[in-house]
Order: structure tokens, then sequence, then C-alpha cells
């Protein structure tokens, strides 16, 4: 079975889904520990969050797990964020900074570089592949980058994190109109919180396919968790929290289907 999952279709919009897995092949499984194996850093539901929401759009999901390899980091290993706590393209903690593999069991470069090639590229071969199809039917392509992270993880943040966390490295990666379409909706969301380009400035993916001058945008949304689910073990969705987060997302991305280049 196929690592990476797409749906097509024919509006400008495609979403990517790099965290969302929870499949780890049996020869990783076996060098995890205990707080590897509970996955705690996964992207929960966030499938289920946006199906649905509008008709028309593409994605983009892989089904490996991001203790396996990160689908969101550069593949040459370069951190994204230099002199701050994270994770790196094949992650030796979780997100609270601890260690994830049994001693002595950590992944070596070769290792590193087969993972890569098996699960990394084929996300991203994916991902080129769809945004060059439907900029081919509009004549240009919005990616917008689907993440979600618990509101409080001192390892990698102070205090708690917004709501709604936009990433656009510094508005370099679309058109100035869709940051600000974005921005405003979710500035507008009652109840909510929201940042642009605080703590989560988009990650590779975003970094690496926003193009604007070549007709591709890119975009990304880090959802705080307890906008929809419990943060929490078992790691509940909460419906009615969902539902009301939702009525946003599907605002959001109605106006990127509906957003033409002026």
């Amino acid at each position: 079975m196929s690592q990476v999952g797409i749906t097509q279709g024919n509006s400008p919009l495609v979403l990517g889904l790099p965290h969302t897995g929870t499949d780890i092949p049996a020869d990783c499984l076996a060098r995890l520990n205990e707080t590897g194996r509970a996955m705690a850093d996964t992207d929960w539901h966030i499938d289920r969050l946006y199906a649905g929401l509008v008709d028309g759009v593409t994605t983009v999901r892989t089904t490996i797990h991001r203790y396996v390899i990160d689908a969101n980091r550069d593949p040459s290993g370069v951190s994204l964020y230099p002199g701050q706590n994270t994770t790196t393209l094949c992650p030796l903690t979780d997100f609270d900074g601890l260690p994830i593999y049994l001693e002595g069991q950590e992944p070596d470069a070769a290792e590193i570089v087969r993972r890569r090639d098996i699960y990394h590229a084929p996300y991203h071969a994916a991902i080129a592949a769809e945004l060059a199809r439907v900029k081919a039917i509009n004549g240009f392509a919005i990616l917008y980058d689907c993440h979600s992270i618990r509101g409080r993880i001192p390892f990698l943040f102070d205090g708690i994190l917004p709501d709604f966390n936009i990433g656009t490295n510094e508005g370099t990666t679309c058109a100035l109109a869709i940051e600000s379409a974005v921005r405003e909706i979710c500035a507008g969301a009652e109840g909510y919180r929201s940042i642009l380009n605080g703590r989560f400035k988009g990650g590779w993916t975003t970094r690496h396919y926003g193009r604007p001058d070549e007709g591709l945008h890119a975009i990304q949304m880090e959802l705080a968790q307890s906008t929809y689910m419990v943060e929490s073990h078992p790691w509940d969705y909460v419906p009615d929290r969902a539902e009301n987060l939702r009525k946003h997302l599907k605002s959001i991305l109605e106006t990127l289907s509906n957003w033409r280049p002026s």
C-alpha cells in the first residue's frame, strides 16, 4: 500500500498533511522506547478536521509518522529555527525534549538517508506534482499546509500558543493578499486568538514551495489542539469544539479557493 494518499481536485488549492500519519515500520518501531511509541506529537485528527469543508481541493497526505522522518523538515537537515529548540529531520526527542529511542538505537547518517529516500522524497514528489497539475489548470496554485500542536510546550515556546498560528516566512511565501485574507478571518474569529509569523513561521514545505513570483503560493496553519481536541492521551476529538472551529477553517479554505491574482 502506498504511504502517500492523494485526492485530486481542480481548484487552485492543495492541502498538505505531513504529520497526521501514525504508521511506523517494524524496523523503526523496534528501536523506539516507550516515549517514542506513544507518538504524542502526532497532528491528531487534522485530516478529519479539514475533511469536506470545501469542494474541489486536492489533498496530499503521508501515512508515515513524524518520528520515522519529519516530512516538514529540510531534507538536508538544516534547522528551520536556528538557535531555538526544535526537532530534527529524523527526531531524536519528542516536543518535551525527551529521548524517543532506546539507548544506542538512534538512526545513523546512512539510516537517515534511507528514510529520506523512502518516505520523505515520495511525499514531496506528490506535493510538487499536484501543485504543477493545479497550476496548469488555474495558472497558479496555493499550498495550505495543515498542522496542529499542543498549546503548552515549554521545551519549544514560552507560555500558551495562540489558537491560529499563520506562517508565511515573514510574507515571502505567498501573495500579500492571501496572507491578509487569512489573517483577517482568524483575527475576526470570536473567542480565538491568532498570530502571524510568531513562533511558527512556516516549515520547510511552506518555505520550499512558496514562490509567489512563479505563481506558487504557500501558507502554513498551525492550530492549537485545544481548539478541537483533548491535548492529552487518548487525544480525543471533541465534536462541539471542532465544529465551531471548522466554520472558520471553511471560511479560510473557501476564500483561498476563490482567490485569483489581481
